[in-house]
């Protein structure tokens, strides 16, 4: 039986859409410093979940719940829910092309007001240390002072990714992130969101089977189909499963 409280814990969850149940009767439940893959065909609900956690839609019917039930995040403005540490990673990365990496780090500190005041006001020297050992932490201590818009696709997405630990997000929610990688790049992807686990707790939806298989050993997998939890379990199981192959595995590798 679970003992400890759930982080996040969504029951019901219905959304339609022009009559189409983009998520139906969906149950979902999260613990603090999880690292969970969420996977599924496209349309599968995946995207529609994440705006009902990050408040830019909300429900027609459910519950959702944060910090062991501390907070309703249905009752919550999205920007209220970002105070709560909940930090998300689109597929394309949003950084500042024409601020350095250290400036966008700087940008997105907890408590930062405005662009002003955070490039032009003092930092503190335990905000220095923080952001050092963020750089340290994505890789990208070497391009501190380059323009974040002359990176490469996977150093964005690192980026990003830092900019949301500079937030202090309790929750990351990260979108395909090897989503136009190289094999490289996704392996490094994969190294940083291990080495996130455990401090943070974190949510990725993807889509490549052998990234998966990176990050989800020894974890829970859930898959999505039809806006409704499949079924959820560990990695092998989970790609051995008949309904699994039939709707998403199956699919993908007739059309390969």
């Amino acid at each position: 039986m679970h003992q400890k409280p759930f982080l996040l814990a969504a029951e019901g969850l219905t959304r339609s859409f022009d009559g189409f149940k983009a998520i139906n009767d969906l149950n979902f439940y999260l613990d603090e410093g999880e690292l969970r893959t969420v996977i599924g065909p496209n349309g599968a609900g995946k995207t529609t979940f994440l705006d009902l956690i990050t408040g830019r839609t909300k429900p027609d019917v459910g519950s959702l719940k944060w910090d062991d039930a501390k907070y309703d995040l249905l009752k919550m403005n999205e920007y209220e829910i970002y105070r709560l540490g909940i930090g998300r990673k689109f597929q394309t990365p949003t950084v500042y092309n024409d601020h350095t990496v250290t400036e966008n780090l700087i940008l997105s500190l907890a408590g930062s007001r405005g662009i002003w005041h955070s490039l032009f006001g003092k930092i503190t020297s335990e905000q220095k240390d923080r952001i050092a050992e963020i750089l340290t932490t994505i890789k990208l201590a070497d391009s501190a002072h380059r323009k974040a818009g002359i990176l490469a696709h996977g150093q964005k997405q690192w980026l990003e990714i830092g900019m949301l630990l500079a937030q202090e997000a309790r929750l990351l929610l990260v979108d395909e992130p090897a989503a136009g990688m190289t094999d490289e790049e996704t392996y490094r992807t994969g190294e940083l969101l291990l080495s996130l686990a455990g401090k943070h707790t974190i949510v990725v939806i993807e889509h490549d089977m052998t990234f998966v298989r990176q990050i989800s050993q020894g974890r829970k997998v859930t898959v999505l189909h039809q806006g409704h939890v499949l079924c959820e379990g560990p990695v092998d199981e989970v790609q051995s499963d008949e309904r699994v192959i039939e709707v998403y595995l199956g699919r993908k590798s007739k059309a390969a």
